[in-house]
């Protein structure tokens, strides 16, 4: 993989970060990042919608007037993400409940509308879907990582293990002031990394 080619990728996992750089998908990120399984599961969805509709989009995007560019993106994410939604229901029915109406409303996600409209409807396939990859790894990397500190700190546990300390660990982290106390922490040390 070329430089170009890799660094297309890398972008999206620090320098244009959905979650703690471009501020970007807020809803999910707040609302299922209770522990670390569900943070990973809902990144690895929004990846794989991002990456298939970005392909798509980049394959049709001359054949796609002006007019509706918009509401023709959004179809072929709806698309996506029906498939996606239908394959966690038969496949990880428990991660399926728990992540509840924030997959259905990954068709409104701005990340994805976002690398739609400002990557790949101006850029070939592959490129389209090296971005997809990028932004998904970063957005997948956030919610995981969000998810296991407020799951540790929380109820003393990381994907579900009970690390022995539960008795210990205040509730409010896996309440909603947690999410925001955990991703404003998280920003504030991942810019201040980014800076150095």
């Amino acid at each position: 993989m070329s430089n170009n080619k890799l660094s297309l990728v890398l972008k999206g996992l620090i320098k244009e970060n959905p979650t703690f750089v471009l501020v970007l998908g807020m809803c999910p990120t707040l609302g299922t990042t209770t522990s670390a399984i569900n943070g990973l599961g809902m990144g690895v969805a929004t990846m794989a919608v991002l990456i298939m509709s970005n392909i798509v989009i980049a394959m049709i995007k001359n054949l796609i007037p002006d007019k509706v560019r918009i509401p023709a993106f959004i179809v072929v994410i709806a698309s996506f993400v029906t498939v996606i939604d239908m394959l966690m229901q038969a496949y990880v029915p428990s991660l399926y409940s728990a992540l509840g109406v924030f997959i259905p409303l990954i068709v409104v996600n701005c990340i994805i509308l976002g690398r739609a409209e400002a990557f790949a409807s101006k850029n070939g396939v592959l490129d389209s879907a090296l971005d997809g990859v990028g932004i998904g790894l970063g957005f997948t990397l956030s919610l995981t990582t969000i998810g296991a500190v407020r799951e540790i700190l929380g109820s003393g546990s990381i994907f579900g293990l009970s690390l022995g300390i539960a008795d210990y660990m205040p509730l409010v982290f896996v309440l909603a002031p947690g999410a925001f106390l955990v991703l404003g922490f998280l920003m504030v040390l991942f810019n201040k990394y980014l800076k150095k």
